[in-house]
């Protein structure tokens, strides 16, 4: 057993040696009193649902027993839809975002729509602990939800699908759960619950708008419901919409600049001799958002220096007709003074657009047979459609003799090869290109059928038994350049009288034209300043230019049947259990577009099918023993025990359990611990995720211009190592190859979990109030987790490793340079040795009348201890805790003052400052004066401002400010981090600013 199981066991044979011994001790001779009805712990639950009194049974969320009471030895967190709707939050995803139940920890979101994200451009998921989507269940009611989403890498749930207007409360279990719900449970659990039964029709309306605009959302829905003496049905219907806001909507997104400074803590970044200001977009030795554009490369030449550039030998160079000397009609160009910036980079998408449509029914009928038999059924269907524009550069690669190029260039030498000029060229035009666009439309489907009711043979037992069949059907469009249109077009010959005039141009023709008539291929248009500034031909383009198209589908079948009752009975109650059986089947089928299967996609992702299935059968029980009940100083001792069996077709089998203790000493202090492990297959796109190719821009080589690094630094003495010269820019593109596990020794990853907590709600006197504290600590391991770690981090920590390639470590999956000192990185689905998260949680509720009203506050926060992974078992921790978007603290306070049919709210939402100077140049002098770079973030806050007001009359009317103060993200260096302007790319942050909300909601 290594160092942290050994100090997770003795934590937790100490607390629960604690509660015993005290349970113990406060029990002798001590006499039966009066029975409590069970409140509701103060330290989560915002509200008690109204079903959880002590006349009822409920199954709480983590457990498969029907209780009593609303209360578990598990942390739990509980926000009603009223909470979401004074909040201000249009979209169910963007409460389940919120700090305040992730934690912190960064989310994917529509802020990732030009990144590759799991799920694809669009989906919304949520991880629980920073531990990412794969590792936390999400439910409705009870009930897995289905992954849905676009690409080979569909995974997790996408929160679109959720529908919002029949949300009653979301119950999130902040432990791990997979003895109880399967192997994903291993962060904890998101349960949607949704109302039951509702007797009224309610038409909702909600407007959020930006003052600065764009990014305004708008949903309206319908639900209701009816019911008679057998039955009851219910069901909504919604449309939300979500406008696009670009870079340009937005002021501190309009020019990204690299954020250099010197020792003197001066400004270090490149002086535009145009502007007289920092560069916006630049492109630097570390990689920045800008990429070069309206320049042309060549192999070293001699010629003049352009504005801003010194020297005369030149690689880059720009148009310039007043040159009559070297390279006649173009200026030279360094690294610093290229052109880097078009106003079309603005129009990307900073928050992507989507619309969603969203039906869901539920109903129950008594059968009035088969033990009081109820059947059940929930239908959900759900479409979404979302888009994002983005900012392309052609790199268009004229050939060595080619008649397409000037008279001072036919006899240049060849740079390099490339994906359409395999041979080498002598010109290379980087164009500013332009937007380019792509959708999505995934329409999932939910449908499940049940049946619950009594065992007549088994007097108090129980039956719960269900079908469910869920279904993503996606399909994704892009546009790319077609690499085989782009060669044809790029190879021409003199034109012949036969040849048709539309495929000829300055009388020259496609070759393949002459060989192949029905090619009818256009040719590109000669190198020209013009070409290189970005005119180009519309008929060229029509050809070369496509619409690519691919699908995704994702089936996942469940089978679930459980049994729970009361087994015999204790002196403090009833022993109970809960036994169940449970089947799952799931398959995946992305089908990317031909021609990005037969890699014809130019300077862009290729992709083969991703296709495989899995199935698992699971065997579970869980029963709890109350050891003490109702006596001196022991109002409830219980032990909760629960193991689960699972055998999965393609990795075997395991066996699970969970360990949870409850002391309530008395009404108002109670202790609680859990101990439990968990066993996770990769899920289908980790296993069998067909291999992908794509390329990642040449600025991501870590020894561009190595040689203004510190001579002794490791990353200076590694390019140096590798026969690079100082100056080195590297003209290829970083190859990234993603493979899924299958095939290569992936393993199922297992975990441990462990919390600890503590529950205080003293009476007050008089007319104080009433007040709940808890504190919860919590201990993860995870072993043989799986992950990928990142084409850049794979690089940087590779090159700043001091052992390089002799050490091992992330090298491991960095090849040696090939030719043209192309570097390829392998980012594929990799088992990470351990990783671990330990932290804890603080929760205060205080409910006071202040004058005429009643006051109430609701404080939480969360702080990690520890935030730690290593890719192999001989690397040491890497430490991310405090580093950027892996806060140590996070926290959110509301203020809510009620005062008849009105209430207000004052929300702040808290992100605790951060720096990644000692995580990233592995020194804790490390700061802003000695390395340069800015890495330092201060604590953010953000402020929210509401007021609602309900009628007698069914009104309810809320509205507000979000983001009171219009905070924007704070501003980091370059290099090391991907970015949005000079911010990072974190969901904690507001990318939207100052909003305004109006929700009308009429009730009949």
């Amino acid at each position: 057993m290594d160092d942290l199981r050994l100090r997770r066991a003795h934590i937790l044979g100490a607390c629960i040696a604690g509660i015993l011994a005290a349970a113990s001790a406060a029990a002798q001779d001590a006499t039966p009193s009066t029975p409590v009805a069970q409140e509701v712990p103060a330290d989560d639950a915002t509200t008690a649902p109204a079903e959880a009194s002590a006349l009822e049974e409920v199954v709480v969320t983590g457990s498969r027993l029907r209780r009593p009471e609303y209360d578990s030895a598990s942390p739990m967190l509980v926000v009603t839809r009223e909470e979401t709707t004074l909040s201000g939050f249009s979209s169910l995803s963007e409460s389940l975002q919120s700090g305040s139940i992730t934690s912190g920890a960064s989310q994917i979101n529509n802020a990732y729509g030009g990144y590759v994200t799991d799920g694809g451009p669009g989906a919304n998921t949520i991880g629980l602990r920073g531990l990412g989507p794969s590792r936390t269940l999400v439910l409705l009611n009870g009930r897995r939800l289905a992954p849905a989403g676009t690409r080979g890498s569909v995974g997790s749930a996408d929160l679109n699908v959720l529908p919002t207007a029949m949300i009653e409360r979301i119950d999130v279990l902040r432990d791990g759960a997979s003895s109880i719900y399967g192997s994903d449970a291993v962060a904890g659990v998101v349960n949607i619950i949704t109302v039951k039964d509702p007797d009224e029709t309610t038409v909702e309306a909600q407007i959020n708008q930006t003052e600065a605009g764009g990014g305004g959302q708008s949903r309206f829905s319908i639900a209701s419901g009816t019911s008679g003496e057998r039955y009851s049905v219910a069901g909504s219907l919604e449309y939300y919409k979500r406008q696009d806001l670009t870079l340009a909507d937005r002021d501190w997104t309009r020019c990204n600049q690299d954020y250099y400074y010197n020792a003197d803590g001066s400004r270090a970044d490149y002086i535009d001799p145009i502007t007289g200001k920092f560069k916006c977009y630049p492109i630097s030795e570390t990689g920045s958002n800008g990429s070069t554009i309206n320049t042309l490369g060549t192999l070293a030449m001699d010629g003049v220096p352009g504005l801003g550039t010194t020297g005369t030998r030149f690689t880059r160079w720009r148009p310039n007709s007043a040159v009559t000397e070297g390279l006649v009609g173009f200026e030279g160009v360094s690294l610093d003074s290229r052109d880097t910036f078009d106003p079309r980079m603005l129009n990307e998408s900073l928050i992507s657009p989507a619309e969603v449509f969203t039906a869901y029914g539920e109903g129950r009928y008594q059968l009035e047979a088969l033990g009081d038999a109820e059947m059940y059924g929930e239908v959900l269907v759900n479409r979404r459609e979302s888009e994002q524009t983005g900012y392309r550069q052609l790199a268009l690669d004229y050939w060595t003799g080619s008649a397409l190029l000037p008279s001072t260039l036919t006899s240049a030498g060849k740079v390099a090869s490339s994906e359409i000029a395999p041979d080498g060229y002598s010109a290379r035009a980087f164009i500013g290109f332009g937007n380019d666009h792509s959708e999505q439309t995934v329409d999932f489907y939910k449908a499940t059928v049940g049946i619950r009711g009594d065992l007549e043979f088994l007097d108090g037992w129980r039956y719960d038994a269900y079908a469910s069949y869920s279904k993503s059907d996606a399909e994704y469009t892009f546009q790319a350049f077609l690499i085989d249109r782009m060669k044809n077009s790029l190879d021409v010959v003199a034109a012949t009288p036969q040849t048709p005039a539309g495929l000829v141009r300055n009388g020259l023709t496609c070759r393949v034209n002459l060989t192949n008539p029905n090619a009818a291929c256009i040719p590109a248009p000669a190198l020209s300043a013009a070409v290189i500034g970005g005119v180009l031909p519309q008929d060229w383009l029509g050809t070369v230019w496509k619409d690519v198209t691919g699908t995704t589908k994702y089936d996942e079948t469940v089978v679930s049947a459980t049994i729970d009752g009361a087994l015999f009975d204790l002196p403090a109650g009833p022993v109970s259990a809960a036994l169940g059986l449970e089947y799952r089947d799931a398959s995946i089928d992305d089908t990317p577009a031909l021609d990005s299967q037969n890699s014809n996609l130019y300077n862009f992702t290729t992709s083969t099918p991703t296709r495989g299935s899995d199935s698992v059968w699971e065997v579970y029980a869980e029963t709890e023993l109350p050891l003490l009940r109702d006596m001196t100083m022991v109002r409830d001792l219980s032990l909760n025990l629960s193991a689960r069996y699972t055998e999965y077709d393609s990795y075997g089998d395991d066996t699970t359990y969970k360990v949870a203790l409850k002391y309530a000493m008395t009404n108002w202090l109670s202790m609680r611990a859990t101990y439990g492990t968990s066993y996770r297959a990769p899920a289908l796109f980790e296993q069998f995720q067909g291999a992908t190719t794509g390329f990642q821009s040449n600025t991501l080589d870590p020894c561009n211009d190595y040689g203004s690094k510190n001579p002794n630094s490791a990353r200076y003495q590694n390019c140096a190592s590798e026969g690079l010269a100082p100056d080195f820019q590297a003209n290829t593109s970083v190859e990234v190859v993603t493979l899924g596990g299958a095939n290569a020794g992936l393993e199922a990853e297992t975990s441990d979990n462990f919390t600890a907590g503590i529950v205080f709600q003293p009476r007050l006197p008089g007319d104080w109030g009433s007040i709940g504290l808890a504190v919860d600590y919590y201990d993860i391991q995870i072993d043989n987790g799986v992950t990928q770690a990142g084409a850049r981090e794979i690089l940087n920590r590779c090159y700043d490793d001091v052992n390089f390639r002799s050490g091992g470590g992330y090298c491991r999956l960095v090849d040696p340079r090939g030719d043209g000192n192309k570097l390829t990185v392998y980012d594929s689905y990799i088992n990470l040795a351990s990783e671990t998260v330990r932290g804890i949680d603080y929760n205060a509720r205080y409910d006071v009348t202040v004058g005429p009203g009643d006051l109430l506050v609701n404080l939480r926060l969360s702080q990690f201890l520890e935030q730690n992974n290593r890719l192999f078992a001989d690397d040491a921790w890497e430490k991310l805790n405090g580093t950027i978007e892996y806060p140590e603290w996070s926290g959110q306070i509301d203020l809510d003052y009620r005062l008849g049919a009105w209430t207000a709210r004052w929300s702040t939402e808290w992100i605790g400052e951060m720096d990644s100077y000692e995580y990233i140049f592995e020194d804790k002098e490390a700061n802003q004066e000695n390395t340069g770079y800015d890495f330092d973030v201060p604590n953010y806050f953000v402020h929210d401002l509401s007021v609602q007001y309900e009628s007698d009359s069914s009104w309810v009317i809320t509205t507000g400010i979000r983001n009171v103060g219009d905070k924007t993200p704070p501003i980091i260096s370059t290099g090391y981090y991907n970015r949005v302007g000079s911010s990072p790319l974190y969901s904690a942050y507001d990318y939207v600013g100052r909003q305004y909300f109006l929700n009308v909601k009429y009730a009949f």
